[in-house]
């Protein structure tokens, strides 16, 4: 059984190989003593990253919401005719 990751947005599926490769070429080009900075700002940028995306989302749908508002206060109210 091969087990894969997906990675996100990008559609690809990284297996636990791939992975394996990636992290030793990684740990080449940035070596041993970095990788704890690196690792840390990666944490950083990605919370940063969540947060603007939570306050997008919320933004968004408080102007949906203001947008319905709008509407349900613009609609008519349903009269009733007379009862035979």
């Amino acid at each position: 059984m091969h087990m894969t990751l997906p990675l996100g947005f990008m559609g690809w599926n990284v297996g636990p190989t791939e992975l394996l490769v990636i992290l030793a070429i990684i740990l080449v080009l940035f070596g041993g003593k970095k990788l704890p900075d690196l690792a840390r700002s990666l944490g950083r940028s990605l919370g940063e990253f969540k947060k603007g995306k939570d306050e997008g989302e919320k933004l968004a749908s408080d102007k949906v919401k203001e947008i319905v508002d709008d509407i349900k206060k613009e609609e008519p109210e349903k009269v009733e005719g007379p009862k035979a």
